[in-house]
């Protein structure tokens, strides 16, 4: 099976820039965001709610804990969340104020929380119809850790941030290009 797209910072830009044009530009963009900046999966994207961003004092959280049941391996995670994405999720929650601890952060139009697979097909339209063939829900995770990886950080750290059980996964998502062996023989 072939692999999500990868997406430079042009085309990422291009799919943002699309997404004003939708009807609700600010989820679609936040949800976008979620994949980009912090490599989260759309299973965990759609099962976030605003107890797990939105902490006591109405802050955003710097760590978002993920329980078991969030996760695609059952396995309790943490997700870093860069100030990037904190600025992006502050505005989302503005727009959209908490209702419990227990709602869903994003929600469709009849106010139900996206699931796995709706979710992952929303991703799959918002793509195409900003022109992006080969994006899906996954090029996200696998930008965010491919440019973690052309930064120079180590593969035992980005197994951690992807929250994979194994490294050789990890490996798998790394889309090398030229820049990057470029970048590699000029450090000989």
């Amino acid at each position: 099976m072939k692999q999500a797209r990868t997406l430079k910072e042009k085309e990422l830009k291009h799919v943002l820039n699309y997404v004003t044009l939708t009807r609700h530009k600010l989820r679609n963009r936040t949800i976008l965001l979620c994949t980009y900046l912090a490599g989260m999966r759309v299973g965990e994207v759609a099962a976030l709610t605003y107890g797990n961003v939105v902490q006591a004092d109405g802050s955003i959280a710097a760590e978002i804990r993920l329980e078991a049941e969030q996760t695609k391996g059952k396995h309790a995670r943490t997700v870093f969340v860069p100030e990037k994405l904190r600025k992006e999720l502050a505005a989302y929650v503005a727009a959209y104020p908490q209702r419990s601890a227990d709602f869903p952060l994003f929600y469709t139009q009849k106010r139900q929380g996206f699931d796995a697979n709706t979710l992952a097909q929303h991703f799959f339209h918002l793509y195409r119809a900003a022109g992006l063939a080969g994006a899906s829900s996954h090029s996200g995770r696998r930008t965010f850790i491919t440019t973690l990886a052309s930064k120079g950080i180590g593969v035992r750290v980005l197994q951690s941030l992807a929250g994979h059980r194994n490294i050789s996964t990890t490996q798998h998502y790394i889309d090398i290009n030229d820049s990057m062996k470029r970048a590699a023989v000029e450090l000989v």
